[in-house]
């Protein structure tokens, strides 16, 4: 082969490959639309519950839509004994990302709307996906540690109810909606890898289930998924704010990164991350211990002041630098951050998979089948002979 011959590689990057009316991004200047909404607006004001319904909707709800909505997510949010069951069968070491990709799949099993081609019936599965996948990951952490799986409470949202089966306390207003916060703000962001996965798999006309599952996989990757939580191992690592220059100088040096800043797609500071920073300090504040936050604070300043300084350009903070101490405050186990991101990007994952399939008057969905380059120069420019195995 021609060591010369240069290899494609762009990651699709600055491609275009569909419409969308769900969201935009606008990495210019740090700006994120959930349907025409500000997403900084909706965290502020707005529960995840009404977010979701925007998103699968295209509208906000209305008071007696919202009551009806919730009524239904709880409703919906009973996981089928047989899953649970096999959860327990689960080795307690196995990864929470790959037990949650397969949970997903078997929840597939248990829907009666599964061999109905419809956006009602697509719809429908959303709904359900989205009030059990926090049941799912709680009860796995539950199940692992050795105690039994605490069910929601229906009382209780999307939010509030996480907390409580993962902790069998009901949480108080203030963590509630920190965490109502948290999940809005990661609802949805356009066209991500695991978004991709799952309209590509969508675009098959395969169920919604199967799409999830896949995005559920792309997620677990390490270049996708998992950035907060490898930001709170760090600030671990660090310890103290009296260490932050000589980690930052020594991570420099080395070629590495630090972790929780740069993003793919913004070329400023991430705006969810400005959202999530003073939540971090209260937080701190209410256990007694702010050494995360402060860490995390002195981390982004001297990690933004020693990047510029050597590469002559700037740096971004993103969002997962202050969920990581955000998360980890509210008693949440680190490897369960990107669970936690999917129980809340299931909102724009399925929104994306409803498009995909059924966007249109008549929708048609694109099969997705990009092109590659072969550059396999096994033999020169002709093909290979092939030798029978006795020959060779």
């Amino acid at each position: 082969m021609d060591e010369c011959r240069p290899i494609l590689n762009t990651g699709l990057r600055g491609l275009t490959v569909a419409t969308t009316r769900i969201s935009d991004v606008d990495g210019a200047i740090g700006k994120l639309l959930y349907r025409g909404y500000l997403a900084k607006d909706l965290a502020n004001t707005a529960t995840f519950e009404e977010v979701v319904y925007l998103l699968l909707y295209e509208r906000l709800p209305e008071k007696k839509e919202l009551k009806e909505f919730k009524a239904l997510l709880a409703r919906e949010s009973l996981v089928p004994e047989s899953v649970l069951k096999s959860l327990a069968l689960s080795p307690p070491e196995a990864l929470p990302m790959d037990v949650l990709q397969a949970a997903v799949s078997m929840l597939a099993q248990h829907d009666p709307d599964i061999r109905e081609d419809s956006k009602e019936a697509t719809t429908r599965m959303s709904i359900r996906l989205i009030a059990r996948m926090p049941v799912v990951v709680a009860a796995w952490d539950r199940i692992r540690k050795g105690k039994p799986p605490v069910p929601p409470s229906p009382e209780l949202g999307l939010s509030g109810n996480f907390l409580y089966m993962l902790t069998g306390e009901k949480p108080d207003a203030e963590i509630t909606a920190f965490f109502n916060t948290c999940l809005v703000l990661h609802a949805e962001h356009s066209f991500n890898a695991s978004t991709f996965s799952a309209r590509q798999v969508a675009s098959t006309k395969a169920h919604i289930y199967a799409a999830v599952s896949a995005a559920v996989g792309s997620l677990s990757g390490a270049l996708h998924g998992g950035a907060n939580t490898r930001v709170m191992q760090m600030l671990q690592e660090i310890g103290s704010v009296e260490r932050v220059e000589d980690y930052v100088t020594r991570i420099l040096e080395s070629g590495g990164v630090i972790m929780g800043l740069g993003h793919a797609v913004y070329q400023t500071d991430d705006p969810r991350a400005h959202i999530l920073a003073p939540m971090s300090m209260k937080m701190g504040e209410r256990v007694g211990d702010t050494r995360w936050h402060d860490l995390s604070k002195k981390l982004e300043k001297t990690g933004k002041e020693i990047f510029k300084n050597r590469k002559g350009r700037e740096i971004y903070v993103n969002v997962d630098f202050y969920s990581a101490s955000l998360y980890y405050y509210m008693g949440i186990p680190i490897d369960l951050f990107t669970p936690v991101f999917a129980i809340a990007r299931i909102a724009g994952w399925s929104a994306h998979v409803i498009e995909e399939q059924f966007a249109g008057a008549s929708p048609k969905p694109v099969l997705y089948r990009p092109e590659a380059e072969y550059i396999g120069d096994y033999c020169g420019p002709d093909e290979c002979e092939f030798t029978p195995i006795d020959q060779r």
